[in-house]
């Protein structure tokens, strides 16, 4: 089946339960626009992760067929994350030509602000405070989802590509154009490609994939497949025979009952990402849902704390997946 056939296939089967996605934005050669689902690059602090690829290269090159429908969403938020992996190619990775540069991390965006600031502000469990400018982050709280440890204080926390830029690259972004590799690697729209987490964790992960690493925390472990499964079907990216055999078993076991959330709608007053595609800013909720983009905005609302089945509740918002969220 043709890259084009399959390509067409997932977008199409994903639209059908996913609805609050991006709109496409061409053949893979111009670099794939997300679809409708909804790293270890971090700031520029930290040592270019391009190290040798520590995922397996040489098994034989075997490919998933895409499904043409995903099964009906439950209450409980989208389609199986097991089934959703069944989108996604596996196939050895291209390990040649990464340059991290290419991916022009971090980039600013209207108002001054660049990525890394605007995670931090975006992932504080509390307002952050910023300096007089409005941009630079000087404290927040920040639980860092993979090893459940509390920061106050930016200069301990460090934004991770969840799928790194390098594997992205290994994955089908080296056939990306200039403006999807820059969109890639400043997503503000899926919560999911970036997170705030502490250095030690960012710095052990590197550029990994799950067959080599999982969050130390045993209680994350499933969100993080399940994220890692939306990131690479949103992107169009594929995995590795190792990669794919780890996260399968993974969704076969312990995190069978996982569901991929529909992806993030822009924040409401979030600066719109003018300088990256236009086919990368999802399509707002659909009038009558209540959403909130963050803790900071239901808070703001008055309607924090939230429970599941409440509106406005949705699992990204519940760090400690109790069935609260901003508590």
């Amino acid at each position: 089946m043709s890259f084009e056939v399959r390509h067409r296939l997932a977008i199409a089967a994903l639209a059908t339960v996913l609805i609050t996605g991006c709109g496409a934005e061409g053949p893979r050669q111009a670099g794939p626009a997300p679809t409708t689902v909804g790293g270890t690059s971090p700031t520029s602090s930290v040592p270019n992760s391009s190290g040798p690829d520590t995922s397996s290269t040489s098994e034989p090159t075997t490919r998933s067929e895409a499904a043409t429908t995903i099964p009906t969403t439950s209450s409980s938020g989208g389609p199986l994350a097991l089934e959703l992996l069944g989108l996604i190619t596996v196939e050895n990775e291209h390990a040649d030509g990464y340059d991290r540069t290419l991916f022009a991390y971090p980039t600013t965006f209207g108002g001054g602000c660049d990525t890394r600031e605007m995670v931090l502000k975006r992932d504080s469990l509390t307002p952050a405070q910023v300096d007089t400018f409005g941009c630079k982050v000087v404290a927040g709280d920040w639980l860092s989802l993979y090893d459940g440890l509390h920061f106050d204080q930016p200069s301990d926390v460090e934004i991770d590509h969840v799928v790194a830029l390098k594997e992205a690259w290994d994955s089908g972004a080296w056939q990306w154009s200039a403006s999807a590799l820059k969109a890639y690697a400043n997503d503000l729209v899926d919560v999911r490609t970036l997170r705030a987490v502490s250095m030690t964790t960012n710095r052990s992960k590197s550029d990994k994939d799950p067959s080599n690493w999982l969050p130390p925390d045993a209680n994350d472990v499933c969100r993080y497949v399940s994220d890692w499964v939306s990131i690479k079907a949103r992107w169009n990216l594929s995995m590795d025979n190792s990669e794919f055999g780890r996260i399968r078993n993974l969704l076969l076991g312990q995190c069978a009952d996982w569901r991929v959330d529909p992806i993030d709608a822009v924040a409401t007053g979030a600066p719109a990402p003018s300088t990256l595609p236009a086919a990368t800013v999802a399509t707002a909720a659909p009038a009558g849902t209540v959403y909130y983009a963050n803790c900071t905005a239901a808070r703001t609302a008055g309607a924090a704390p939230l429970y599941a089945g409440s509106p406005g509740y949705r699992t990204a918002l519940d760090r400690d997946h109790d069935g609260v969220a901003c508590e």
